[in-house]
C-alpha cells in the first residue's frame, strides 16, 4: 500500500470580520481559532457598508522533517517518482455553503503560532497575551508583513468548487519538493480564496462585489480520523515480475509489450538481503535454450544488464524472438553464477473476437483481523471462469491461476462505507497489485487505518476494448484491531 499520510501538524484561521453582535464596527482581526476543529474560508462583501469586505482565510502546517527522514530512510521514493497530495476535507453545515468559486493555495513565507483558541463564532479568544497567529500577527512575538499573512507568489496552486460541498484535492508535489531540499522555508500553506472571488477593495480593485460564505473544512483536531487536513504522499511500488508472463517478441505486439521484466529475490535465512558482490550495483543476466548450451543469439547478443530495486531483489528486462518452448534466465556477474531459473514463454496471437474473460478472485491468506502496525503482504489469486463448470472444475477452478496485469484495489469502512483508500486509477497507480510466478499480490499497510472497524478490499480490473475499469462484484472484509480475536 504505497500510500503515507502527513497529518497537520498546526491550523489556524485567521480573519478580519466584524464581530458578530449586529451592532460592532470593529473587526475581529485579534481572535484566533487554533484549537477548533473546523476551518473556514470565506469573503462578505457590504455587510457593514455598501462597500465592507470581511475576509477569513485558513493556515496548515506539516511534519515536513518526517518527510525528509522518510525519503531518506527509503520510505518514500526520490523526487519525479512520488506525488504529494494536499487533502483538506468538507465539513458540512445547516448554513449557507458558497457555489463556483476558486481557492488558492499558496506557501507561507514565515513561520506562525497556531494558538489555542476555539471560538468561531464570537471570535472573543484573542491572542495580543497568548500565543497564536491572527489576521495581524504571525506569533505573539512577531506581526506579519502584510496583514492576512505573508505568502509566496510561487508555486501557488487553485482548484475550483461547483458545489461548495467538494473536499479539496490538490497536487503540490513541486512545492513539497522546494521544502525537502530547503528552497522554501517550511512554514506551510494558507487556503484562501482566489483574489477574483476575495471582495473588491483599495488593495484589491478587480475582486468581487459578491459575498462567498462560508466554506469550511475539518480541523486537525476532528474526532473524524479520515477527514483531518493532510499530505498524502502516493506512488507505484508494484512489481511486475514477468516470469509466467514471459512472451516471445512479435510483429503484432508494441514494443513495449515485447519487453519482459524478470526479478530475483535473494532470500538468506528467510530474509532479503542484498548480494554481497553486487550490492546495489549490476548484475546481468543470459538466456538459454537449454542448461550447458550456447547462449541464445538470436535475440540477444550479449547479456542483459539488471539492477538493483530493494534490498535483496534485482530486476532487469529484455526481449527475444523466435520459436522457443522453454528457456532458463542465468543471473551472473564475471564468473560467478547466482541464480537459473525456468521460462514457459507464451506466444502473442490475434483473434476472430473479442475476448472478454469472466474473471473470479480469491485471497486465500487473508485474515480476519490485523494489528494496527502490521504490514502484510496479501495474496490475490485470479482465474478464468470456468465454462459449463463440472462438480471437478468447481472444486479445483482456485488453482488455476491466471496473470492479470492490470488491478487496483481499494479499502472501504464497512459501517459507513466511506473510501478511506481509493481506487489508484489516475496518472499514479498508487493501489496496482503486483504479481510474480505465484499470482498477484500487495501490501496491507495498516497503519493508514483507523483501528477496531471493519473494512471491505474491492478490486477492478481494466477492460482495454471498452476503456473502463470494471470492478469486481465480491468484496473482501477484514478488522484492524489491536486486540486479536
Amino acid at each position: 500500500m504505497p500510500i503515507k499520510r502527513y497529518v497537520a501538524n498546526a491550523n489556524n484561521t485567521i480573519t478580519n470580520a466584524f464581530f458578530d453582535d449586529g451592532t460592532s464596527s470593529t473587526r475581529a482581526t485579534g481572535s484566533n481559532s487554533g484549537l477548533a476543529d473546523i476551518l473556514e474560508v470565506f469573503s462578505i462583501y457590504g455587510r457593514k457598508t455598501t462597500s465592507s469586505v470581511e475576509l477569513s482565510r485558513t493556515l496548515f502546517d506539516f511534519p515536513i522533517s518526517d518527510i525528509v527522514a522518510d525519503r531518506a530512510a527509503g520510505t518514500i521514493p526520490a523526487s519525479g517518482s512520488v506525488e504529494f497530495i494536499l487533502r483538506l476535507y468538507n465539513a458540512e453545515s445547516t448554513f449557507t455553503v458558497p457555489k463556483n468559486f476558486t481557492l488558492t493555495v499558496k506557501p507561507v513565507s514565515s513561520s506562525w503560532e497556531e494558538g489555542i483558541g476555539v471560538d468561531l463564532e464570537g471570535r472573543e479568544d484573542l491572542t495580543f497575551n497568548n500565543q497564536g497567529s491572527n489576521w495581524i500577527r504571525a506569533s505573539k512575538a512577531a506581526a506579519w508583513v502584510s496583514t492576512g499573512g505573508d505568502y509566496l507568489t510561487a508555486s501557488n496552486f487553485s482548484t475550483t468548487f461547483s458545489s461548495g460541498m467538494e473536499d479539496l484535492e490538490v497536487d503540490i508535489s513541486s512545492l513539497v519538493e522546494k521544502w525537502i531540499s530547503n528552497t522554501y522555508g517550511r512554514h506551510g500553506v494558507g487556503v484562501l480564496l482566489a483574489p477574483s472571488f476575495e471582495g473588491s477593495s483599495s488593495a484589491n480593485p478587480t475582486g468581487a462585489t459578491i459575498s462567498y460564505a462560508t466554506k469550511r473544512f475539518f480541523g486537525r483536531g476532528s474526532e473524524y480520523f479520515y477527514k483531518r487536513p493532510k499530505i498524502e504522499a502516493r506512488w507505484n511500488d508494484s512489481n511486475k515480475d514477468d516470469r509466467s508472463n514471459f512472451y516471445l517478441s512479435s510483429a503484432i505486439a508494441p514494443a513495449s509489450d515485447n519487453l519482459n521484466t524478470l526479478f530475483l529475490y535473494n532470500y538468506v535465512r528467510g530474509r532479503l538481503a542484498n548480494i554481497p558482490a553486487i550490492g546495489t550495483g549490476p548484475i546481468y543476466v543470459d538466456l538459454y535454450q537449454t542448461l550447458g548450451g550456447s547462449r541464445l543469439t538470436q535475440a540477444i547478443t550479449t547479456p542483459a544488464t539488471g539492477g538493483f530495486v530493494s534490498t535483496g531483489i534485482y530486476s532487469c528486462s529484455l526481449s527475444i524472438s523466435g520459436n522457443y518452448s522453454a528457456l532458463h534466465d542465468v543471473w551472473f556477474s564475471g564468473s560467478t553464477q547466482y541464480f537459473t531459473g525456468s521460462i514457459t514463454p507464451k506466444t502473442f496471437g490475434a483473434s476472430t473476437g473479442i475476448i472478454q474473460d469472466t474473471k473470479i478472485i480469491a485471497l486465500p491468506n487473508l485474515r480476519h483481523c490485523y494489528d494496527p502496525k502490521e504490514k502484510a503482504l496479501v495474496r490475490v489469486n485470479i482465474s478464468n471462469k470456468v465454462k459449463n463448470p463440472t462438480i471437478y472444475t468447481v472444486a479445483t477452478s482456485n488453482t488455476n491461476t491466471v496473470i492479470v496485469e492490470d488491478v487496483v484495489y481499494k479499502i472501504v469502512r464497512n459501517y459507513d462505507n466511506l473510501d478511506v483508500i481509493p481506487y489508484g486509477t489516475g496518472s499514479t497507480r498508487f493501489t496496482e497489485l503486483s504479481y510474480d510466478s505465484t499470482g498477484s499480490y500487495f501490501t496491507l499497510d495498516c497503519e493508514n487505518l483507523e483501528t477496531d472497524y471493519e473494512y471491505r478490499l474491492h478490486f477492478a480490473t481494466y477492460d482495454s476494448y471498452n476503456g473502463s475499469w470494471d470492478e469486481y462484484p465480491k468484496s473482501f472484509k477484514f478488522k484492524v484491531s489491536s486486540e486479536q480475536t
